[in-house]
């Protein structure tokens, strides 16, 4: 049996936890009830999906805590059941029961200076531990990108045969209709005279340079959404907020989002450090220019499809550089799908 490490349905949805929801859906699409396969969710799931031929078992404890529910409570129900877990979350049991699992990226190795509160150290030693288990112990490594396996094979020196790459998808943005109530909640942004940037509010993904340019360029205007996470947000949040030209939206549902990428003169993502980097896919599918930074995974994924800017350099013209010509996104598109990642994953855990 293959037991899927349900953590995701307890958790906000943001890059990880979509990629979860949406490569299971197309799993179950593509197996059979013969297959063996059934996610084990937590009794607190905030909603449980509803599948064919992927089994649910619902546990009968909830998540209080994510280490707890992972080294304890999954992993005894992979030696109940006999089963090998399948982890997306970036973590999994210790040692053996490890299954197969997910590595995004390993931010937390890479950029410890950016967890710097008591709790976010915690955090980032989690997050650490997690990475060196599934390194040294999944019966298969996945992530996302051909950077990320590069940086897990260079800090943890484990064999290239080892890793493999199920990269994200864009084509749950398929079934998403755009709400332009946004634009009734923040008059002050008009269609088509605005910049659009999108994640959650972590210092990687670099407000300070939408804050540095916005400063500089009074007349060009910026929405900004995301949630905040823990303690991760950068003092340049403080400088958005006095700034007139950026408008700070805060959560905004899928629909908003579609529509602000819809209607915006550019999305603009800085990040200087991406696994893969879903949202400027989600722009693309929606015939919106991109802007991303030359960093990390962004030109791997993106190619000529894309607006490039350096990530810790503002002296550019957003305007001019939007005049030069991008390939089609096309190839893109049709690359990246949730239902390829799934025919991918399905491979891994039958070999």
């Amino acid at each position: 049996m293959i037991l899927i490490n349900g953590n995701f349905l307890c958790r906000n949805l943001t890059g990880i936890e979509r990629f979860a929801w949406e490569t299971c859906k197309q799993l179950d699409l593509i197996v059979s009830k013969e297959d063996n396969i059934a996610l084990y969710a937590p009794a607190n799931a905030k909603s449980v999906p509803e599948y064919k031929n992927i089994k649910i078992i619902m546990a009968k404890k909830s998540i209080k805590s994510f280490p707890l529910w992972d080294m304890g409570t999954f992993s005894a129900a992979c030696k109940k059941l006999k089963a090998t877990g399948l982890n997306f979350s970036n973590t999994a049991p210790l040692g053996k029961n490890c299954g197969f699992s997910f590595i995004h990226d390993i931010y937390a190795k890479d950029f410890p200076q950016d967890f710097k509160t008591f709790k976010d150290k915690l955090i980032r030693l989690y997050c650490r531990l997690s990475y060196w288990n599934i390194a040294k112990n999944a019966k298969k490594i996945i992530t996302v990108s051909q950077f990320s396996k590069e940086r897990i094979l260079k800090a943890y020196k484990v064999s290239p045969e080892r890793i493999e790459i199920v990269p994200n998808g864009w084509d749950h943005f398929k079934s998403i209709e755009a709400d332009n109530s946004i634009f009734e909640k923040f008059s002050q942004i008009e269609k088509g005279g605005f910049y659009f940037t999108l994640g959650s509010l972590s210092k990687r993904k670099n407000l300070k340079w939408i804050a540095s340019y916005a400063k500089n360029n009074p007349q060009e205007k910026f929405a900004v959404s995301g949630k905040a996470i823990s303690g991760l947000v950068p003092k340049e949040l403080e400088d958005l907020q006095r700034l007139p030209n950026v408008t700070l939206l805060g959560y905004v549902t899928d629909g908003q989002v579609k529509s602000l990428m819809e209607n915006c003169k550019a999305f603009v993502f800085p990040s200087y450090y991406e696994g893969f980097g879903i949202p400027p896919l989600e722009a693309l599918s929606c015939k919106t220019k991109i802007i991303v930074s030359k960093s990390a995974s962004l030109p791997e994924i993106y190619g000529n499809s894309a607006h490039y800017i350096e990530w810790d350099n503002t002296d550019c013209n957003l305007n001019e550089l939007l005049m030069e010509e991008t390939e089609s996104p096309e190839p893109i598109l049709e690359k990246y799908t949730y239902k390829n990642s799934a025919e991918i994953l399905k491979k891994i855990i039958k070999s």
